[in-house]
């Protein structure tokens, strides 16, 4: 009879032990698989914590005709975006965030941005020193189909808002 009460034990132990081991990798599964799914923020959202933490009440509004001028993005590439620009064209601030439609056309969208901060370059290089600084210390860089683009002395700032949209 005693060996059959060792045999219940061992069983039972055995058993409490696959049951825990079987909760805890399902408790450690969902935690590294919420993790795995990236945030996907609006961009109202990004511009709303960038607009309470810098000011950006010199810089006016743009639309998609401004994008297309600036940038040479067309309608058809953007899901959405914001644009701000420096309200007077003695000041190189600038900020775009651009919910591209494809993913595949970030790199050219990055592209055709780099040629816009390339021209403001070689145009304040000469003549504005201090706006000429802000643009080469430009953030272009994108996560998933987000770009941003900042030209501003907050620059650093408005990027960390950026990347924490996504976390």
């Amino acid at each position: 009879m005693k060996i059959t009460m060792n045999n219940n034990n061992i069983i039972k132990n055995t058993f409490k032990t696959i049951l825990l081991a079987i909760l805890s990798l399902t408790f450690l599964l969902g935690c590294s698989s919420e993790k795995a799914i990236a945030k996907a923020p609006t961009i109202e959202e990004i511009t709303k914590e960038i607009e309470e933490a810098i000011d950006i009440s010199e810089m006016k509004k743009g639309d998609i005709n401004k994008l297309k001028k600036l940038y040479d993005i067309d309608e058809d590439e953007v899901e959405d975006f914001v644009l701000y620009v420096a309200s007077t064209n003695i000041k190189a601030d600038e900020m775009a965030i651009i919910k591209v439609k494809d993913e595949s056309n970030i790199d050219s969208i990055k592209e055709k941005i780099s040629t816009r901060i390339s021209d403001q370059g070689s145009i304040f290089e000469s003549y504005l020193p201090e706006e000429y600084f802000l643009i080469e210390k430009h953030v272009l860089k994108s996560n998933g189909n987000y770009v941003l683009l900042t030209v501003s002395k907050d620059a650093a700032k408005v990027e960390g808002i950026f990347d924490n949209s996504f976390k």
